[in-house]
């Protein structure tokens, strides 16, 4: 994985210096809330209903057990004891003290880690396929992509007053497990004809008030223009992009009114011009990140089999595994969804004990999932089952990957101010409500949001679920027929909402009439997809 070096840790900790000095000056009255909030959010600092909540950075979702470490010693010092994985791939605290603060950021600054550029209209964490590296599907490693993303995008003068918050996924893989397309700006590395590496450009995707799938506007971008493009496409949206209506803001409403040639006309103008000005890093650095993300010294000659005695390792490892590009090995993804708890959370013991098997089991190295949980990449499999045993007297055991208790929820109106309904008490009840029914029902992609700003990504899942205020009361509503992957899809609502005992008893309806429509082999989804949505309000609303 990427190390600092002497230009990365001075930008860090020149930016802590800086914002202990605003602190300071906020705390003794020198600056008021309204000139402190900018400065805060520029540092990932939140006013939420009941304390602060900080938003740390995890780039492209990839951490040491070092930083891992941290993060759980932050939480057990500064928080309540746990922390909060997002589906932006960082982790959030939601009992931080402002006093607090710059020690928090000095911490994670020892350990090459920060909160700059989580929040405000610029470009956030670039994201990353969980599998990176690992995955036996990819054409190549997108991360270090990614990093050269994420170095270009930094402090960069241009970006950072944008007229919203605006987010990248890189990928490298027709199996798009990072939601690429519902990205402002989606790349998927690719081969053209000739065998070269190049990057497929989606731009206009997103979820929220207006969700929308980003349409592919070039087909394949030499390596030695990604970044050229990239700021091609940023610059047609910071010269024409809404400021004066926060809701037609994004990119996705500039691509949708301009309409996808013309935008397209405008970004392929612009990058006609910028390729004159010379701005494109040399393919010397892109090489020189490329070092830091060799694959690790993987033993060869080892075997591939798994004693799979134990039903209950083995019920693990076909729902919590993943097949890895090195004979020998596996990935291993634990779920931070036990039943009836809170999705995304981790004690500080339980995030400790990830770093400690990381360091051990695989090779120093995890992941954060946009679903919300945590990846081992690089496990032999003669290790697999003592990592399960770890894992499993740590409550970290789950096996319900993809399944129905595998629920990505946003805090909600437990904890965010932007919240009109809770999300955490309905992902608890239909986890144990459906608890035993997991198998019957196989794949679905539930996924919960506390209000319109999707950060639960409820237009995305096969069953998605909507957080509205209805008349001072909590409503809830059902949508149906989402999808993130390579056929990308956005839920269509069902109707009128439900309260938080009915939303889950919808859930069960809609769940019946898959059973009892779908035909062999197919998912929800699937099932979905065929027979439409009539019969699933006809069970919903008789």
């Amino acid at each position: 994985m990427y190390k600092y070096d002497q230009y990365d840790q001075q930008m860090v900790d020149t930016r802590v210096a800086e914002f202990a000095d605003q602190v300071r000056r906020r705390l003794s009255g020198e600056l008021t809330e309204e000139q402190f909030r900018p400065l805060r959010l520029q540092n990932g600092l939140y006013l939420q209903l009941h304390a602060y909540m900080l938003r740390v950075a995890v780039p492209y979702g990839t951490l040491s057990s070092t930083q891992m470490r941290m993060l759980g010693d932050i939480a057990d010092k500064y928080d309540r004891g746990y922390g909060h994985f997002t589906t932006r791939q960082n982790i959030q605290y939601n009992w931080i003290k402002l006093e607090d603060t710059p020690q928090i950021l000095a911490d994670l600054a020892s350990v090459e880690m920060h909160a700059i550029q989580t929040s405000g209209n610029c470009i956030r964490n670039i994201s990353s396929d969980q599998y990176a590296g690992a995955a036996a599907d990819e054409i190549i490693d997108p991360r270090p992509y990614a990093e050269l993303l994420r170095q270009w995008s930094s402090f960069h003068p241009e970006f950072l007053t944008l007229p919203r918050k605006f987010k990248i996924a890189v990928i490298a893989s027709d199996v798009d497990r990072a939601a690429m397309k519902l990205h402002d700006i989606g790349i998927q590395m690719v081969k053209n004809a000739a065998g070269e590496i190049g990057a497929q450009f989606y731009v206009g995707g997103g979820m929220g008030r207006t969700p929308m799938i980003g349409p592919m506007i070039r087909e394949f971008v030499p390596l030695d223009q990604l970044i050229t493009y990239s700021e091609a496409c940023l610059r047609v949206y910071n010269r024409y992009g809404r400021r004066d209506n926060k809701y037609k803001a994004r990119i996705k409403i500039l691509v949708h009114e301009l309409g996808k040639e013309e935008y397209t006309r405008q970004v392929e103008e612009e990058f006609q011009h910028l390729l004159s000005q010379g701005i494109e890093p040399p393919l010397a650095e892109l090489e020189r990140i490329k070092q830091y993300f060799l694959d690790p010294a993987y033993e060869t000659g080892l075997s591939d089999e798994l004693d799979l005695s134990d039903p209950d390792f083995r019920l693990w490892v076909e729902r919590n595994t993943q097949a890895h590009k090195q004979a020998g090995y596996i990935i291993a993804t634990v779920s931070l969804k036990p039943v009836g708890g809170i999705p995304g959370d981790a004690t500080a013991d339980q995030i400790r004990l990830m770093a400690d098997i990381a360091k051990e089991y695989s090779f120093d190295e995890l992941r954060v999932t946009h679903a919300q949980n945590i990846v081992f990449p690089h496990v032999r499999k003669a290790d697999l089952y003592t990592l399960w045993k770890k894992l499993d007297a740590a409550d970290l055991g789950t096996a319900n990957l993809d399944l129905m208790g595998d629920i990505i929820a946003c805090p909600g109106l437990d904890y965010c101010s932007l919240a009109n309904a809770r999300s955490i008490p309905v992902a608890q009840k239909i986890s144990e409500r459906f608890a035993t029914r997991q198998d019957e029902i196989g794949e679905m992609k539930l996924k919960i949001s506390g209000c319109i700003n999707a950060c639960g990504h409820h237009h995305a899942g096969h069953i998605g679920i909507l957080g509205v205020d209805r008349k001072g009361k909590e409503n809830y509503q059902l949508l149906l027929g989402g999808s993130e992957g390579a056929d990308t899809s956005l839920g269509q609502i069902t109707g009128p909402g439900f309260d938080e005992d009915g939303i889950v008893d919808a859930v069960d309806k809609a769940t019946q009439v898959y059973l009892a429509q779908r035909e062999q082999g197919e998912r929800f989804l699937d099932t979905y997809r065929r027979i439409g949505m009539a019969p699933f309000k006809e069970a919903l609303y008789g």
